[in-house]
């Protein structure tokens, strides 16, 4: 029953795609590094990420030589930094095992680091035309009340099974254009939590969830785990017009960021002020700061702050921090968002925060 829903999603594409930056030509480079980006990341929030990250490392040699502090920074704010260091992984196989250009077939760009099926599939058809499918939430989404399938979409078996009846009905010649009509209508009409946009929908004439009236229902997921809350109490350590940062570990959550020094648990005054001692550093003045939270996929951190004033000590590198100007901090240390709000009292903006206030002051 899905052969119906090509010609008039085509059709409906056709006259209603946004434009958007990586869609200005289809070379695989730029389909890959922005569907990499897409990945639990706002469309508009993401322009301003892609067409920075395509102005410093423009093509695939540039990405697998970049040096990774650097890599980071490029990519801070948009989180899950293992994306984009599996994305110089696999930047790296393309120019020594590729000759730099990216293999056009679906098998290939599958084995590549951090490629999964739907991102091999959005770089197959809409690169290369391959009759290949690309199914992500949005996909998923429709599928299920064009359907009106109750089955759980979080079910690998479930997506595979959707998978398998999309390729079988992606017309030649426009695989690509298919795969983001499907997208797209996902995206902008057939859309979550009780705002689908029934009257706009092109594929309402077939929508059989529609027909039952039970569109608010679907699609069906599993309840998610509850995330886990940490607590934390992150330092802002200032001596003078320093900053203090320090390196995370190499594997773990964040791993291999910049971070503000922080500490497990909510932490009173006194028990701060030890530690600092512990560390070599000399406090002079505590000041509390508003609490903040951060959430991550599994993990809840709520935050306590401190402000603290540090005199000068010739311990001070022996702390294991790093004494920055912030300003320097800004250009070349990465510092993950879930900071962003303490980042604040160091006048240090970060991500995509500190892009848009550039382009204000321009």
């Amino acid at each position: 029953m899905l052969k119906q829903i090509v010609k008039p999603l085509l059709t409906w594409y056709d006259g209603h795609a946004r434009v958007l930056p990586w869609r200005e030509n289809n070379h695989p480079y730029r389909v890959w590094v922005s569907e990499i980006m897409l990945q639990q990341t706002r469309v508009e929030a993401v322009k301003p990420f892609f067409e920075r990250f395509l102005a410093a490392l423009p093509d695939v040699q540039a990405l697998a030589r970049c040096p990774e502090d650097e890599l980071l920074k490029l990519w801070e704010g948009l989180g899950y930094y293992n994306r984009v260091r599996n994305m110089q992984k696999a930047a790296r196989v393309i120019v020594e095992e590729y000759e730099g250009r990216f293999p056009e077939d679906y098998e290939k760009l599958l084995a590549l680091p951090g490629i999964g099926h739907y991102t091999a599939g959005a770089i197959a058809s809409i690169a290369f035309d391959i009759r290949m499918p690309a199914v992500d939430g949005n996909v998923l989404r429709v599928l299920s009340r064009v359907k009106a399938s109750f089955d759980d979409i979080l079910k690998q078996s479930v997506k595979t099974a959707m998978e398998r009846e999309v390729q079988e009905i992606i017309p030649a010649g426009r695989a690509g254009d298919f795969n983001q009509a499907l997208i797209e209508i996902g995206a902008m009409v057939c859309v979550p939590n009780g705002k689908a946009k029934c009257g706009e929908c092109p594929l309402a004439f077939c929508c059989r969830a529609k027909a039952k009236g039970i569109v608010d229902e679907l699609p069906k997921k599993k309840a998610k785990k509850a995330r886990r809350i940490e607590k934390r109490t992150v330092l802002v350590l200032r001596e003078g017009n320093r900053v203090a940062i320090r390196k995370r570990p190499a594997k773990g959550l964040l791993a291999g960021l910049y971070e503000l020094p922080n500490l497990d648990g909510c932490l009173r005054e006194e028990e701060v002020l030890t530690q600092i001692r512990q560390w070599g550093l000399a406090p002079l003045r505590i000041l509390p700061l508003a609490g903040a939270k951060h959430i991550f996929s599994h993990v809840e951190w709520q935050m306590t702050g401190y402000a603290v004033s540090l005199e000068e000590t010739d311990d001070m590198e022996q702390s294991g921090l790093f004494f920055i100007d912030a300003e320097e901090t800004e250009k070349k240390y990465p510092i993950p968002a879930a900071f962003a709000f303490y980042a604040g009292y160091m006048d240090i903006v970060l991500g995509q925060e500190r892009y848009e206030e550039r382009q204000r002051d321009v």
